[in-house]
């Protein structure tokens, strides 16, 4: 039993020590997403598709916005529209150009198709 809280703990000093991850936007992956949920991190869930105008719309928001100061921690995890189906049931996506804003591992805000920079940054502010 201490094994797994263990190594929860050496993966998030892992990921707070490194800072690589904060502000930048990356593929999803389930191992990153439990580290920086267990290590009480903001994360924003980006359901992009690549063919989606309003996703292309909302993509240098969100990057300008991870490079404020009050996004400095956060990280944006990329899931496909298209091809990762069974993970978009998971969270209830039902649509692309989704964000869901996470604060260690409760869910505080989520928007559909927002392309208006305040608006996005109020919505990411629900987990400075």
């Amino acid at each position: 039993m201490k094994l797994p809280l263990a190594s929860t703990l050496l993966a998030s000093l892992v990921l707070a020590a490194s800072g690589a991850l904060a502000g930048e936007i990356q593929p999803y992956d389930a191992a990153t997403f439990a580290s920086l949920q267990a290590a009480g991190r903001p994360v924003v869930i980006d359901v992009y598709a690549a063919w989606c105008p309003t996703c292309r719309a909302q993509a240098p928001l969100v990057s300008a916005l991870m490079k404020k100061p009050a996004f400095r921690d956060f990280t944006v995890l990329r899931v496909d529209f298209d091809t990762q189906t069974d993970l978009r049931r998971e969270l209830g996506v039902p649509r692309q150009s989704t964000l869901i804003v996470f604060r260690g591992k409760r869910e505080v805000a989520r928007s559909v198709g927002d392309t208006d920079l305040e608006s996005i940054e109020r919505t990411l502010g629900e987990a400075a």
